[in-house]
């Protein structure tokens, strides 16, 4: 039975069954397509990235024996749109089966779930074969539950999948080493200058340009230099283990004017397009700490394992027990515009204009950068989460909706109501001066809160506390923020949200 099989751009896992046998009946299809381009504005790496990886993909493929059908973006039969590519390739072809692994976007799994409807022929769909959990395990898991605490699932991952355990116990006595995670990195310690690839992609820009593909931030060079296969996966993982991995959790939430990655991997591209597995790149970290455990202690291991077994899994549990109406939620009620210095960093708070030029430059923030920078000043001032969430999934190059979208509308902009944080991410001043050296050269001085050289973050702050009053006034974890705020004499909040209302209305002239 002649069977075409669809792989996404995200699905580009060459050690999946689909890739282990014979491979005589099966013709494999990927497709560039602007339907994927312009839904919404992708940074111009993120679609390099993306691309690139695929070709990678489909040459790997073909090397092992598959019959591939690829469209480039401007092939002459490709139709922009997946469900009329997909009809025209099994018309072509003679196609009397269609498989495809699950899409992780709901986006995606809806259109094909639609079109495979339609057809007259079978289908089958298949897991990606990437995650350690199904789609909807952490719904069963939490079920009857009140809250959907994400340490609580954690222990169990570590539980059911024997990561960081002695008998039933974890290893080294806690379960979370988040405490030791929040250092300020003070220049002490050297970072290696990072592992960059020299992947040529003059042939892939040169297309984006003639097919008018409108995208954001910047690609200066002809090399684009994250992970686009799995051998160059496998080998900035090795490059991780051996340089970095001694200090990342200690200084996984700072942040650096003259550092963009510190001790970070660099690896979540390769991860969400699924070059290489969560279970790979932990298996592999355990296994390099046991032989050089004497060197690198358990608090930097764990707090990168967290991120993976723990956050990662968490909110693609998430995102599929949630959606589709997750991603109109709006807890908060907020309609603001997003900043025109979100696209262009031209602003003289130093922090947003580091986090945001970074994001520019390279198609990357990390954790803390996006939650406490980017996304704490967009809450502060009461942005729209849709704008909010349009900028996220389009900024960074490894941004898929599935882990996008819960990180910023639930985590980051607190628009579901506490889904999944239990209180706002939100700070003054003071938080960012603690993680990092942007308030050092700042415009603006951190300790005023009122004023012309006041840091935008101390009013932008109580206002909103006392904005979102009724909202956030009963949450637990927020009772000591505003015993503080009802402590405050009425004459100084009223300057403090005069001028933060000066700031919401006129915030490209700060």
């Amino acid at each position: 039975m002649k069977t075409l099989r669809l792989i996404l751009g995200d699905q580009l896992n060459s050690k999946h069954s689909w890739f282990q046998g014979e491979q005589g009946n099966y013709v494999y299809c990927l497709l560039e397509m602007k339907q994927e381009t312009d839904y919404v504005k992708h940074h111009i790496q993120k679609v390099i990235g993306f691309f690139a990886a695929m070709r990678e993909f489909s040459k790997e493929i073909e090397s092992k024996g598959c019959e591939v059908v690829y469209y480039n973006l401007d092939s002459k039969s490709n139709t922009q749109n997946l469900s009329s590519n997909l009809k025209q390739l099994i018309e072509t072809h003679g196609i009397e089966k269609f498989e495809y692994q699950e899409p992780d976007e709901y986006r995606l799994d809806h259109q094909l779930s639609t079109f495979c409807k339609a057809l007259s022929i079978e289908t089958e769909i298949h897991s990606t074969e990437h995650f350690y959990t199904k789609r909807q395990d952490l719904a069963t898991f939490f079920k009857d539950k009140k809250q959907w605490l994400m340490e609580k699932f954690y222990r169990d991952m570590r539980k059911k999948h024997d990561v960081l355990m002695v008998a039933n116990q974890p290893e080294g006595g806690k379960w979370n080493f988040d405490k030791s995670n929040r250092n300020k990195w003070k220049e002490k310690e050297s970072i290696p200058d990072f592992k960059a690839f020299n992947n040529e992609v003059s042939d892939i820009v040169s297309l984006l340009k003639s097919e008018n593909i409108e995208t954001i931030g910047h690609f200066k060079s002809k090399y684009f230099e994250y992970p686009i296969n799995r051998t160059q996966a496998l080998e900035q993982l090795k490059y991780f283990c051996e340089h970095l991995l001694v200090h990342f959790g200690d200084y996984q939430d700072a942040m650096h004017t003259e550092q963009v990655y510190l001790f970070h991997s660099r690896l979540s591209f390769a991860m969400n397009c699924k070059i290489i597995s969560p279970k790979a790149i932990v298996t592999t970290v355990l296994n390099y700490w046991r032989k050089h455990g004497e060197d690198i202690n358990i608090s930097q291991v764990e707090g990168f394992i967290r991120q993976i077994i723990g956050w990662r899994e968490y909110m693609r549990g998430m995102y599929w027990a949630l959606m589709p109406d997750y991603k109109s939620l709006n807890y908060l009620e907020n309609t603001n515009k997003l900043p025109n210095f979100f696209w262009t960093g031209n602003t003289k708070m130093n922090c947003l204009k580091n986090a945001i030029n970074n994001s520019l430059d390279n198609g990357y923030a990390h954790h803390i950068q996006r939650l406490m920078i980017t996304g704490n000043y967009a809450l502060l001032t009461q942005i729209n989460p849709d704008e909010v969430d349009a900028w996220y999934l389009g900024i960074y190059v490894d941004a898929v909706e599935w882990v996008q979208l819960p990180n910023t509308r639930g985590m980051s902009q607190f628009a579901d109501g506490g889904k999944i944080a239990t209180k706002p991410y939100v700070s003054s001043g003071s938080y960012i001066n603690k993680m990092s050296n942007y308030c050092d050269d700042c415009h603006y001085n951190k300790k005023e809160k009122i004023g012309d050289k006041a840091c935008p973050f101390n009013s932008l702050y109580w206002n909103f506390l006392d904005d979102k009053r009724e909202k956030l006034g009963d949450i637990f974890r927020m009772k000591m923020m505003y015993s503080l705020l009802n402590k405050m004499k009425a004459e100084d909040l009223y300057e403090l949200k005069k001028r933060a209302k000066n700031i919401i209305v006129n915030p490209d002239s700060f």
